[in-house]
């Protein structure tokens, strides 16, 4: 297991520590969706760049969770990509 492994599983364990880190997923799942996508196109981000208008640098800022996009830009990132944006809203787990 990674340093890294080991020290999050014992920041864990830290009860507030734990729900800052559940209430961030969502944002960094959706930041993991985007860079995955981009590289399954096989695309840079100087590339996607240019099918999509978004500056590299903005690319750059969402990719590394620096800025918050909205809708139309997923979905401009999405097109320039050859995909669809996919949004769902799913039970949450029992606390």
């Amino acid at each position: 297991m990674s340093d890294f492994r080991n020290f999050l599983n014992k920041q864990l364990e830290d009860p507030e520590f734990k729900a800052e880190w559940e209430a961030l997923q969502p944002e960094l799942s959706l930041v993991q969706a985007m860079i995955d996508a981009r590289k399954v196109s096989g695309l840079t981000q100087k590339e996607l760049s240019e099918r999509t208008g978004i500056a590299q640098a903005d690319i750059s800022k969402l990719e590394n969770g620096n800025a918050n996009p909205s809708l139309r830009t997923l979905q401009r990132l999405a097109a320039g990509m050859g995909m669809q944006v996919k949004i769902e809203f799913i039970p949450a787990p029992a606390k």
